[in-house]
């Protein structure tokens, strides 16, 4: 293919998957594993050198920024050989043409090996854990193939990360169950050292019939699914108990995001940004989607062997996936919070609005009592950070 000049001005990521949707666990409320019924013959879902190569070429030369940053994900990134991601290194020094090269790399943490940790820390990688808090909790929804619970293999990959000087964030899913127990789940992250923490929380659609869908079929969510009364009642808990102690000390992504929107700056977290459709997602094959959470045949823009990268990221397509970000029901424009959220995340706009009109997020009751409750201090906090 030939070389080309990317018409961005805004950094765009491309989140790979090495080894498609294979993942050595079952977690219950995994939405990726039924990605792998999209393309036949599951065992044989990995990257190819070649693909590899391309992309990491493409992906480098369209970036707008010196910075560029390449994300491992799955599935599993470590079904994949400490050999692959050599290789991949290998090919990032070739092709960096003066760009700085960072990379994160997400994990469940079980495969992990005193050879994988020195790999991490020597060439600087982050990595992404995925922790549900106490064992309890951890176990009821983190579980191995044959029914076994995994939160012992993730402490010892904790213990290694720390003592081999790995730098990790938590990856951690707020659910149906933990949800109600938010300090202690706040506290046991602080006791293991954690300081970055990530809260996911799961909303998952059901059909009727059980099976998970996209679009407009989307009826009721599953039960591993967090509640929007939860999910508030969860974010005030750990709002409190985070602006007592821990500001400055612990960094909880969607605190900052919110932050953010109240200073008026782009947040770090894509859900609660004005806009989406700058994080897409490449499968094992070179077939490339408008985002991790949308990866159905509707929204496959294409394949990156038979259109450049650039072509696809750029395209008439995904420009229109932006748009699902900045439809939003007139009870959601006419919101105090809505510069705070801008609707959250697509996918979680699952209910009506009180005037009938679709696409309300779901959680949208939780995130407004976390906003009006954590409104004055984050007020203060932004005028302190204008100010200084």
């Amino acid at each position: 293919m030939n070389g080309f000049t990317a018409p961005f001005t805004h950094p765009v990521y491309v989140m790979l998957k090495p080894a498609g949707a294979r993942c050595n666990l079952a977690c219950r409320y995994c939405y990726y594993l039924e990605k792998s019924h999209l393309y036949e013959d599951v065992q044989r879902h990995v990257m190819s050198d070649e693909l590899l190569e391309e992309f990491t070429r493409q992906y480098i030369a369209m970036q707008p920024q010196r910075e560029v940053l390449f994300t491992w994900h799955g599935g599993e990134t470590m079904l994949r050989s400490l050999s692959f991601y050599r290789h991949a290194l290998r090919l990032q020094r070739k092709y960096a043409g003066g760009h700085v090269i960072d990379n994160c790399i997400q994990t469940n943490g079980t495969l992990l090996t005193e050879e994988w940790c020195d790999f991490l820390h020597d060439n600087g990688w982050l990595v992404g854990l995925s922790i549900d808090g106490p064992q309890p909790w951890h176990d009821a929804y983190r579980r191995d193939r044959r029914g076994g619970g995994t939160h012992h293999q993730v402490m010892r990959a904790i213990e290694m990360l720390d003592r081999h000087g790995v730098m990790w964030n938590a990856m951690a899913v707020v659910n149906r169950l933990n949800a109600d127990h938010p300090q202690a789940f706040y506290q046991f992250f602080k006791d293991i050292g954690c300081r970055y923490l990530q809260f996911t929380p799961i909303v998952e659609p059901l059909l009727s019939g059980g099976a998970r869908v996209s679009g407009a079929e989307r009826t009721e969510v599953t039960p591993e699914s967090v509640t929007p009364r939860q999910w508030g009642d969860f974010l005030c808990a750990v709002f409190d108990e985070w602006k007592r102690h821990d500001v400055g000390e612990v960094y909880v992504q969607l605190f900052e995001s919110t932050l953010a929107n109240w200073l008026g700056v782009e947040p770090g977290l894509c859900s609660m940004a004005r806009e989406c459709g700058y994080a897409l997602a490449m499968e094992f094959n070179g077939d490339v989607y408008s985002c991790d959470h949308f990866v159905f045949p509707e929204h496959r823009l294409g394949n990156m062997l038979q259109q450049p990268l650039s072509t696809l990221v750029h395209s008439a397509r995904q420009r229109a996936f932006q748009t699902l970000k900045t439809t939003l029901p007139q009870q959601c424009r006419q919101c105090p919070y809505e510069r705070l959220c801008h609707g959250e995340c697509p996918k979680n706009r699952l209910l009506q609005s009180v005037d009938g009109e679709p696409g309300l997020n779901y959680l949208c009751e939780g995130y407004r009592r976390f906003f009006e409750h954590s409104a004055d201090f984050m007020a203060e906090m932004a005028r302190q950070v204008a100010g200084k």
